[in-house]
């Protein structure tokens, strides 16, 4: 079974750092690329970034270059850095599988549960 789960939100002061991690599972890094999208309270969902196939392979949606990709082969992860967080960052964190990346949600072929960050100026 294919699964995707989100984890690392919390609440950060602006400024601040935070990292958030997708473990996958039931899938080879083949098989999807992984997406990471979030969600403002009364907003449509956006493109963050997203990874391809090769880890080096990476996409990053937004203008402000405060977010970072990585992956762990050993743990099956990828992580999320978000860097001097900012109120406008606070929403819920999703990342999603796709068969190419794209930073429309509705490529996503499977969600995973998402993740809340809440940035406090």
């Amino acid at each position: 079974e294919v699964q995707l789960q989100a984890s690392g939100g919390g609440l950060v002061q602006a400024g601040g750092s935070l990292r958030l991690s997708c473990a996958v599972s039931g899938i080879t890094w083949d098989d999807y690329e992984i997406g990471w999208f979030r969600q403002a309270p009364g907003k449509e969902r956006e493109g963050v970034s997203c990874m391809g196939v090769d880890s080096w392979n990476t996409h990053y949606y937004l203008p402000e270059s405060r977010f970072m990709l990585s992956r762990s082969d050993a743990t099956k992860t990828v992580y999320l850095h978000l860097k001097n967080a900012q109120p406008e960052d606070t929403a819920i964190y999703y990342c999603g599988g796709l068969i190419r990346c794209s930073s429309d949600y509705h490529g996503v072929m499977k969600w995973g549960r998402g993740t809340q960050v809440t940035v406090s100026s």
